[in-house]
């Protein structure tokens, strides 16, 4: 069983997760070393070459932002692999937390350049698993969703909503080493990327001028 502790707004944070302060904030407002890291999770330890390869930038760039992540903590080399050589590199954390909301206000800047990373990096996840949606077997093509709801709540309902969701999802199998150990062996890696977007632009309900001889609906007559 892992180990958790209480977050900041009523998160529970397992043992490998960090949240993030001012100086991981802006170790990580960058693209690469978010996608870098995000590698590192998702496959495990590797070399800055490889990594290189993955995101196709030259090795002498990779190397550099993975020893700007190692200078953060979170990132270690792997003493275990590689040689005098070759490096190798692991992800310290395999969450990281962004839930202090005074960052917004004390590093507007690199908050504003991590979110955009971490939004550039989830288009792309979406884009590669939709490249290979007509060869992907199809038990697992049928369950792939893209759903967008469309809701009106005060911000006191949208932060339960968000607590809410993550007690859904921790009561699923997290891909881990330890958990692959025990999982069913059709069982495969499955992202669930949620977005919660205020979008303060939309008409209120007072300002939607109704016509009640229109019915709206998606049927034919």
């Amino acid at each position: 069983m892992t180990d958790t502790s209480e977050g900041r707004n009523g998160l529970h944070l397992e043992a490998d997760a960090v949240v993030l302060d001012a100086k991981g904030l802006r170790a990580l407002a960058h693209p690469v070393r978010v996608q870098l890291i995000g590698l590192l999770r998702k496959h495990g330890p590797s070399t800055a070459t490889r990594l290189a390869e993955r995101l196709g930038v030259n090795s002498g760039t990779a190397s550099y932002h993975l020893r700007q992540l190692g200078a953060a903590g979170f990132v270690e080399e792997d003493t275990e692999r590689g040689n005098a050589r070759e490096r190798w590199w692991r992800s310290v954390h395999q969450r990281i937390w962004f839930s202090d909301t005074n960052l917004a206000d004390r590093e507007p800047e690199a908050v504003l350049a991590y979110l955009q990373s971490v939004a550039a990096t989830y288009t792309l996840r979406i884009q590669q698993t939709l490249n290979e949606l007509q060869t992907m077997p199809r038990r697992w093509r049928d369950n792939l969703d893209l759903s967008d709801w469309a809701l009106r709540l005060t911000p006191e309902e949208t932060a339960a909503l968000r607590l809410e969701l993550g007690e859904v999802l921790s009561r699923y199998r997290p891909d881990t080493p330890e958990a692959a150990v025990s999982a069913p062996a059709e069982a495969e890696r499955v992202g669930v990327i949620t977005h919660v977007l205020p979008e303060l632009d939309a008409p209120s309900v007072s300002a939607v001028t109704y016509a009640p001889q229109q019915a709206v609906g998606t049927g034919t007559p």
